[in-house]
């Protein structure tokens, strides 16, 4: 299953995108994307989870000083 998005992007950037593909590292805009994107989320799902664990962890702390 996939979702369609539609995102505005500069310009210059559209550019680099097409040289890319034109010199044959993508075969389209779509696999590019796709491609970025999953890179994306993977450097940065341990910096969320950090993130979410160390909330967490806060909230757990905050709760043991509302107790004593």
């Amino acid at each position: 299953s996939m979702t369609k998005l539609a995102v505005e992007i500069p310009d210059a950037l559209a550019q680099e995108i097409r040289r890319y593909i034109a010199d044959g590292w993508f075969t389209s805009e779509a696999e590019l994307l796709r491609a970025a994107l999953r890179e994306f989320v993977r450097r940065n799902r341990a910096g969320v989870l950090e993130r979410f664990q160390r909330e967490d962890i806060a909230w757990a702390l905050s709760q043991r000083k509302h107790k004593a």
